[in-house]
């Protein structure tokens, strides 16, 4: 367990490239939220869902993004708003596939920065990522001036330790911890390679 860390389920997107709800999804009979919190439960003692409003099928703490704002932003802004560890590891919905070694790994690195964020073919990861409490307020500085509502614009303003994906290969060789369903042909692919 990672004591020092809560993690944080964002729930919230319009999924417009789906069609339809990513939380609620089924992959092999279990919905993609379930999925994500059955790796997260394993390895943080509380886990929280930020979502665009409450659902009452999600037994898990929910937290509501701020109306004003859209976007993975606002989701991290909310569930960091509502923590009490130090730190929080984000996560999308949409990535059923992450590798618990992965996430062990990304926390080694947290000395010192105020995000661990991975780099996957030469791409920011930033939602699978740790987060320090402490950039929260650089987050809501950031929302509400009103620029580029984007977790990858927010990352300049922090100290970031990030962790180049052959890091990770150890740990998860194909690096399937970083897909994410974002439409059906995304869903007929991790189907046809057993879930």
């Amino acid at each position: 367990m990672i004591e020092d860390c809560t993690a944080v389920i964002l729930a919230g997107g319009g999924s417009q490239r789906m069609g339809s709800d990513k939380a609620s999804l089924l992959l092999e009979g279990i919905t993609l939220l379930q999925r994500v919190t059955a790796t997260m439960r394993q390895l943080f003692p509380r886990v929280i869902v930020s979502v665009r409003e409450l659902r009452p099928e999600i037994e898990l703490p929910q937290v509501c993004d701020d109306p004003s704002y859209a976007g993975p932003l606002a989701g991290l802004v909310s569930g960091l708003g509502q923590i009490t560890t130090p730190w929080a590891f984000v996560v999308a919905c949409d990535m059923p596939f992450v590798v618990p070694k992965v996430v062990e790994q990304l926390a080694q690195r947290r000395a010192g920065c105020q995000a661990v964020v991975p780099v996957v073919q030469g791409y920011p990861q930033p939602l699978a990522a740790f987060y320090a409490r402490n950039c929260l307020d650089a987050m809501r500085t950031h929302l509400g001036a009103g620029g580029r509502n984007s977790l990858r614009a927010v990352l300049e303003k922090l100290e970031v330790c990030y962790v180049d994906e052959a890091e990770m290969l150890a740990a998860d060789p194909s690096l399937r911890s970083f897909f994410d369903l974002d439409t059906p042909q995304d869903v007929a692919s991790a189907k046809s390679e057993g879930g």
